[in-house]
């Protein structure tokens, strides 16, 4: 084996793949991690917001209820969603379960279908309910 640099095989890049439903969802599931991360932090300056009393509650309600508020927060749960169905798909194999093609794109199709039916069945029921 030679030590220069110059001459060691190359890994596959991005570039040279096309992006497959699989691994486009792998990376949806690191990148829902961080929005969650972001959403932890949202729910922190709620509480600190009611530790700042009155006024800084309902500055932060009208910060959160005005539409880009309502769109973070609607994206933090479809984050949330995805997040935890990726999960529960992971979980599966890493008991070994789902490794069949097959089975690898009906699950992908699953994640995403139960990730909308879920996120609009919690936005419905957020609005109706009070």
């Amino acid at each position: 084996m030679t030590r220069d640099p110059q001459n060691r095989p190359l890994s596959p890049h991005l570039t040279i793949y096309r992006p497959q439903l699989n691994s486009v969802l792998s990376i949806m599931h690191r990148i829902t991690g961080i929005v969650l991360f972001v959403g932890l932090v949202l729910l922190i300056l709620w509480f600190f917001s009611l530790a700042l009393g009155q006024a800084g509650f309902e500055l932060f309600g009208m910060l959160i209820n005005s539409l880009i508020g309502r769109l973070i927060l609607i994206g933090s749960l479809c984050a949330l969603w995805y997040h935890f169905f990726a999960g529960v798909r992971h979980l599966f194999w890493d008991i070994g379960i789902g490794f069949n093609l097959l089975w690898v794109q009906r699950s992908s199709y699953a994640v995403i279908i139960a990730t909308i039916s879920l996120t609009i069945a919690s936005v419905l029921i957020g609005v109706f309910s009070g």
